[in-house]
């Protein structure tokens, strides 16, 4: 029996869609870089799993000659986000819907980022799913890549577990160094950080080209 051209396999469906899935974020991702200023600033930061825009609204309001981009990977939260900042007319910041991954590799070469801030990620609590954290190997690296050089990685979590491994992780990394003695630039307290009972802190700066075996300051 002749199989018609048009056909596809339950596999093939499978994977068209998700092909098709992965297009449409990129697509969205690339439609939101395309609106940020190439030109006029000197610093660009960025907040990955802004939420609400809580905490970047109010920094780029209080660094308004800083350019700031937050992303999330829910756009229900970018909207309240979008709100926040269009109350309070600012010109410096803009929210994008993106994963933490897909936004770094598709970020264009104008844009390098002098401080980063990773507040209260998603620990994934359950050992199987730790491989689900957002501060691993890969993604210190292309992170490191899109950041000026002597940049600033900033993250702050309630999960004790999670902030001795993204500590672990920066101590290996040959692209930060940790510095304990650096402060933190600048306080607003998130919704998260208003509930915790208890949280830590990570500042890490960029290394030059190669392995600084630091692993601290």
């Amino acid at each position: 029996m002749k199989v018609p051209y048009a056909y596809a396999s339950p596999l093939d469906r499978v994977s068209q869609e998700h092909r098709r899935v992965i297009r449409a974020r990129r697509e969205t991702v690339e439609t939101g870089l395309d609106r940020l200023p190439r030109h006029g600033w000197r610093d660009y930061d960025l907040e990955i799993g802004c939420g609400h825009g809580h905490f970047l609204a109010a920094y780029a309001a209080a660094h308004p000659q800083r350019y700031c981009v937050g992303i999330d990977i829910a756009g229900g939260r970018l909207e309240r986000a979008r709100k926040k900042s269009s109350r309070a007319a600012l010109d410096n910041v803009s929210w994008i819907h993106s994963e933490a991954l897909l936004f770094l590799e598709c970020l264009p070469g104008a844009i390098t980022f002098s401080r980063v801030f990773i507040l209260f990620p998603d620990p994934w609590p359950k050992r199987r799913h730790h491989k689900h954290r957002l501060v691993q190997p890969r993604f210190l690296e292309l992170l490191s890549s899109v950041c000026r050089p002597e940049a600033t990685l900033y993250f702050r979590s309630d999960d004790g577990n999670y902030t001795q491994q993204a500590r672990n992780s920066l101590i290996a990394s040959a692209f930060w160094d940790i510095r304990p003695a650096e402060a933190w630039p600048w306080e607003r307290a998130s919704v998260f950080q208003e509930r915790a009972a208890r949280y830590e802190s990570l500042v890490a700066r960029k290394t030059p080209t190669g392995f600084s075996g630091a692993g601290g300051a």
